[in-house]
């Protein structure tokens, strides 16, 4: 099948073309002709199957007839992360560039003056994050009364981030009569109640089984000591034919200090994590993909969506908490048809996370071994100090007596001790002279503070003054005439 059997226009069969594809996924396949039927979809794939495009080539077509009113966006996409967003913004420039569309993008850690003023002049299409977009309606900025098509991407991913509650309501404000598309890659009973509750009728496509993992894809779990995992990961970025990878970790403070740690040891590695302001964030994604860096760390914002061509292995520092995950982390690889490895380091605290990583998946992982693992210590840490030579050795002949005879040694050492201490007060005595610290006796002595009993006291035996009349000492000066 080819895209120009899908009932595509001539002018977006132009565009698709121009980017090189010419054959439809399995997913664009079976969705595209009901979303140009107006139909409601709800679409179930794994990662890398091409679900964006499966939405936003039947999205340009149904958009090119009609006109844009300030501040009532005539489509919205709902995206859980930044990355999505944006990423799903570059698709519309490249599959929409015959076509007189205007898209805004509303995501957060950005100026919202440019987002406000780009609603004002009116928009096609919204692809906007569920916080920002609240943000504006509450603010008065934005209507959603004429929003005609309605697209949920990721739709699990924002159940993970807790953004259903913002989606019901969002849905609540759209007008009843629209079209919605709902896609995910998994489908948790939460999903499937928010799809009963704002869908209508709608198409179901499943192209695989939720949750399964990419067969391009060589899986292995590596069992390793929490102190190792470091160590470990060099040795296999250093050994694996690594070309490019992308390493996740569960903590941003993990990312932090891998990602240093990493260009500490000689390797050109940038970091992507949610506290970084999406400046940054679009910086080093940009840095990752051109080349200039070969390996990203990154936190889960980049576990869904990312795109990034050519990455050949994917690193697990952390066993995923979430056993969906491991689908999405694993899925940044072994994209397009190509091949390539995930590694999941697995410490003694990860075995249940793991296990329910292997019962989501259907399948056991392979156990890779690491060849001198566990050999020597780990590089980041310096080695302990040698024992003090005051301890006895554990195999000095001390030690070994008191080991024999631990009754004996207390005695023995409270015998000596006072043989010691006459020792010790014999050689400290001579310190004691005053000609030894002469400046002691060339100290001036200090004037000797009167002692309490030379101060005045108040005589107990005069008789109190009558109430009202002056009690206290009477000041010589009131008996000299001014005069």
């Amino acid at each position: 099948m080819k895209f120009a059997d899908l009932g595509l226009s001539d002018e977006l069969l132009q565009s698709v073309t121009a980017a090189g594809y010419d054959e439809p996924t399995a997913i664009q396949a079976q969705a595209i002709p009901p979303v140009l039927m107006m139909k409601d979809i709800i679409g179930i794939a794994q990662t890398g199957t091409g679900k964006t495009a499966s939405f936003v080539l039947p999205m340009i077509d149904i958009l090119a007839h009609g006109r844009r009113r300030a501040m009532m966006p005539r489509s919205l996409i709902l995206e859980p992360t930044r990355e999505l967003a944006a990423q799903v913004a570059e698709n519309f420039e490249k599959y929409g560039k015959n076509h007189d569309l205007k898209m805004a993008l509303l995501i957060g850690g950005v100026q919202m003056g440019d987002q406000v003023k780009a609603l004002n002049e009116g928009v096609d299409v919204l692809i906007a994050t569920p916080g920002r977009l609240m943000d504006l309606f509450e603010r008065g900025k934005i209507l959603l009364t004429g929003c005609d098509l309605l697209v949920i991407d990721e739709a699990d991913r924002m159940l993970d981030m807790g953004f259903i509650p913002d989606i019901e309501n969002i849905c609540t404000k759209l007008p009843a009569n629209r079209q919605t598309l709902l896609f995910s890659a998994t489908m948790p009973p939460p999903i499937k109640k928010l799809a009963d509750k704002f869908l209508t009728n709608p198409k179901y496509i499943e192209v695989a089984r939720p949750a399964t993992t990419n067969t391009n894809i060589a899986q292995h779990k590596v069992k390793v000591a929490t102190k190792q995992k470091r160590e470990v990961l060099r040795h296999l970025l250093r050994t694996d034919n690594v070309n490019t990878a992308i390493i996740f970790a569960n903590r941003k403070t993990t990312v932090r200090e891998l990602a240093k740690s990493l260009k500490s040891h000689g390797f050109s590695a940038g970091e992507i994590h949610g506290d970084m302001d999406q400046s940054s964030r679009i910086a080093e994604l940009d840095r990752f993909k051109a080349g200039t860096i070969n390996i990203l760390v990154a936190s889960d914002v980049a576990a869904r969506g990312l795109d990034v061509k050519g990455v050949s292995h994917v690193f697990n520092f952390d066993t995923p908490w979430h056993p969906d995950d491991y689908v999405h982390r694993i899925g940044r690889t072994g994209r397009a048809g190509a091949s390539g490895r995930a590694f999941t380091f697995v410490s003694p605290e990860d075995a249940e996370a793991i296990e329910n990583v292997e019962k989501l998946t259907g399948g056991e992982i392979p156990l890779f071994t690491v060849e001198g693992q566990g050999q020597g210590q780990s590089e980041d840490r310096p080695r302990k100090e040698s024992r003090s030579d005051d301890r006895p050795a554990r195999g000095s002949r001390r030690g070994k007596a008191e080991a024999a005879e631990p009754e004996a040694a207390p005695r023995r050492r409270r015998e000596e001790e006072p043989r010691q201490d006459r020792e010790r007060g014999e050689r400290r005595r001579p310190e004691r002279n005053d000609e030894r610290r002469p400046e002691r006796a060339a100290r001036p002595e200090r004037e000797a503070r009167p002692e309490r009993s030379e101060r005045p006291v108040r005589d107990r035996s005069e008789p109190p003054s009558p109430p009202g009349e002056w009690n206290g000492p009477i000041p010589g000066f009131l008996g000299v005439s001014a005069l």
